[in-house]
C-alpha cells in the first residue's frame, strides 16, 4: 500500500468516526426526549396539578427508583448486640443482689447506663453493698480494677433537692446557663463535686481522690476499711484538738487560696483515718467568686471555731476569716504527717 492510499484510508476512517459520534449523539439526544416526554407523562398522570403534590392514588407505590437496600449484618451490629446482652445482664444482676432491692429510686436505666460504662472503661471491676444513704444520693462500695477498693457515689435525679443545689451552682462561672432542668442540675452538680475535689487535691487538701465521673455517678478513693468506715469529727474523742484546729485552718486556707470555699464545712463533713484528716462532701463547694462566697465562707469559719471551742480552744470566728484569706497563703505540696497529725482515742485504743 503507498502511503497516499494509506492516507486516504485513514481520512476515510476519520471520516467514518465523525459520523459514528454525530450518530451516537442524535441517539442519546432521542433517548432523552424520549425520557423527558414518559417522565412528563408519568407525572401528569401520579401529580395533582392543581398542588403540584403526588396524587394520592399512587403515593404509596414506591416506584422502581427505590435502590436496593443492604440489610446484611455487620461486626458493629454484632458488637452492639453483644454489649446489649452484657448490659442487661449486669443490670439484672445489680437488680436482684439483695443490697439493691429496695434501691430502685436511686438504680434507673440510666444510672444503670452511666454504672455500666465506667465497668466498660475499667474504673470498677465489681460492684458491692451500700456504706451510706441520703436524701439526695448513696454511697456504695466497689473494686477497682487495680484490686483497690473505691467508693461510688450515685445521686438521686428524681429525689434531689434541686432547688438547694441550685443556689450553690447559681453564680458559679464553670455552670452557667443550667436553667430549671432538674435533670441537668443533678447531672452539673456531680460533675462539680468531681470537679472541686480534683482542685482541692492538687492545692494540698486531704479529700478523697476523684477517679471518673459519668453522669450521676461519682467514682472516688474509699478513705476508710469496707469492714468499718473511717468516723466523722463529730464522732470521735479528738485526742490533740489543738493540732486539729490548726490542720483544718490550713485547708480552709488552701482551699480559698485555690479560689474554692467549702461551704458547708463542719464536723460532719471531716473524717479521721489513720491520723489523717479528710474533707469530704465538696459538692456544694463553690468559687470565691460565687455571690454567696462570703456568706458561706463567714458560715464556715463559725462551725468550725464553734466546734473547736467545745474542744477547749480558744478560737474566734473573725479572726479565723482573717487567717484563712490572708494574701499570700501556700497551697503548694501536702501537710506534714509528723507537724500535723490528727488522733482520736477511738484510734489509739
Amino acid at each position: 500500500m503507498t502511503d497516499h492510499d494509506h492516507d486516504n484510508n485513514h481520512e476515510n476512517s476519520g471520516h467514518r468516526s465523525d459520523i459514528d459520534n454525530a450518530e451516537d449523539e442524535a441517539e442519546a439526544e432521542a433517548d432523552i426526549e424520549s425520557t423527558d416526554a414518559e417522565m412528563s407523562k408519568i407525572n401528569a398522570e401520579t401529580t395533582d396539578s392543581d398542588s403540584g403534590f403526588v396524587a394520592p392514588d399512587v403515593v404509596d407505590t414506591p416506584g422502581n427508583e427505590w435502590a436496593e437496600i443492604d440489610v446484611s449484618d455487620t461486626e458493629a451490629d454484632r458488637i452492639a448486640r453483644r454489649r446489649d446482652r452484657e448490659f442487661s445482664t449486669f443490670r439484672e444482676r445489680l437488680t436482684d443482689a439483695d443490697q439493691f432491692k429496695v434501691e430502685q429510686s436511686v438504680f434507673d436505666d440510666a444510672t444503670f447506663a452511666a454504672i455500666y460504662k465506667l465497668v466498660q472503661d475499667d474504673h470498677i471491676a465489681a460492684f458491692g453493698g451500700p456504706i451510706s444513704t441520703g436524701k439526695e444520693a448513696n454511697v456504695y462500695e466497689a473494686r477497682g480494677t487495680d484490686t483497690a477498693d473505691v467508693a461510688v457515689k450515685i445521686y438521686r435525679i428524681n429525689a434531689s433537692n434541686f432547688q438547694q443545689m441550685r443556689s450553690y451552682l447559681e453564680g458559679d462561672p464553670r455552670f452557667d446557663g443550667l436553667g430549671q432542668d432538674k435533670k441537668a442540675i443533678v447531672l452539673a452538680w456531680t460533675q462539680k463535686e468531681f470537679a472541686n475535689l480534683r482542685r482541692a487535691m492538687r492545692a494540698g487538701v486531704r479529700v478523697p481522690e476523684p477517679i471518673a465521673v459519668e453522669r450521676n455517678v461519682l467514682v472516688m478513693e474509699l478513705v476508710g476499711l469496707v469492714e468499718e468506715r473511717a468516723r466523722r469529727l463529730a464522732e470521735v474523742d479528738i485526742e490533740n484538738p489543738q493540732t486539729a484546729y490548726e490542720v483544718v485552718q490550713e485547708y480552709m486556707q488552701r482551699l480559698y487560696s485555690a479560689g474554692l470555699i467549702h461551704g458547708d464545712l463542719s464536723e460532719y463533713n471531716m473524717i479521721i483515718h489513720n491520723g489523717e484528716l479528710v474533707v469530704i462532701d465538696l459538692g456544694q463547694a463553690v468559687t470565691v467568686h460565687h455571690p454567696n462566697a462570703e456568706m458561706f465562707l463567714r458560715r464556715d469559719c463559725k462551725n468550725v471555731a464553734t466546734f473547736f471551742s467545745r474542744q477547749g480552744i480558744d478560737t474566734d470566728p473573725a479572726a479565723l476569716i482573717e487567717t484563712v484569706t490572708e494574701p499570700d497563703p501556700d497551697p503548694s505540696g501536702t501537710l506534714a504527717q509528723s507537724e500535723h497529725s490528727v488522733q482520736s482515742t477511738d484510734e489509739e485504743s
